[in-house]
């Protein structure tokens, strides 16, 4: 993993990250409705997992954009990284309680799923939680709400101000006629990233789901795989 310095007096951005740092420093939140019809169709012929599917789809239009990977470092420098890993919220329900553990990204969907299902394998049912160390400093958190189809999702962190990636939480899917749509609610931070770049990285969500049997991989290949 790479993280590159950003300069300061020749970056575009830097009357707004000033501005929303240091004068009005905040962060915003958005809930949209995903349309998962085509994807649920197409994994339910593949026998995919929807959760993981879904930590794709977001990781990989969040590492399509500098705004959703910037951040400070470890030495409070501002950059940003040549990619990120999710870093995500499993449920254990015989106790109710949860953990988060991460998964290293890939491009290729098939390569990030055997990993999410190797790394849930070895740490699903490990009351921790945190129960996978050395997790990277390029992760990004994801959960999920999978038991309220809400219209709106806020979070309230309390601390400096200075967390700068976005932060995602996904709901119930329902339908709606004859659609089944998901909702999804990503917080930002107005020092990185604005409405124009929230709207983007929905409106790309969407694509991605529509076009989704082009990244699945195919039918035939998981039958002749030994999974």
């Amino acid at each position: 993993m790479k993280f590159s310095p950003i300069h300061m007096d020749t970056w575009s951005r830097k009357p707004y990250f000033e501005h929303y740092l240091n004068n009005a420093r905040c962060t915003f939140s958005m809930t949209a409705n995903l349309d998962i019809s085509r994807l649920l169709k197409e994994l339910k012929i593949r026998q995919i997992k929807l959760y993981p599917a879904l930590i794709h789809m977001i990781t990989t239009v969040v590492n399509s954009h500098i705004e959703f990977r910037t951040c400070f470092n470890s030495d409070k420098t501002i950059g940003y990284w040549d990619s990120l890993s999710p870093n995500f919220t499993i449920f254990h329900d015989d106790d109710k309680t949860f953990s988060s553990i991460w998964t290293v990204y890939s491009e290729e969907f098939n390569d990030f799923y055997t990993r999410y299902l190797d790394d849930m394998k070895t740490y699903g049912s490990v009351k921790q939680f945190t129960p996978k160390a050395n997790e990277p400093a390029n992760t990004f958190p994801i959960s999920s709400i999978p038991w309220v189809s809400f219209t709106g999702f806020n979070l309230n962190i309390y601390n400096d101000g200075t967390y700068l990636l976005p932060i995602f939480t996904m709901g119930k899917y329902f339908q709606q006629a004859e659609k089944f749509l998901l909702p999804l609610s990503a917080q930002f931070h107005h020092a990185v990233c604005d409405g124009y770049h929230s709207g983007l990285l929905f409106n790309e969500l969407q694509l991605r789901a529509d076009a989704c049997e082009e990244w699945l991989p195919s039918y035939s290949a998981l039958v002749n795989e030994d999974r």
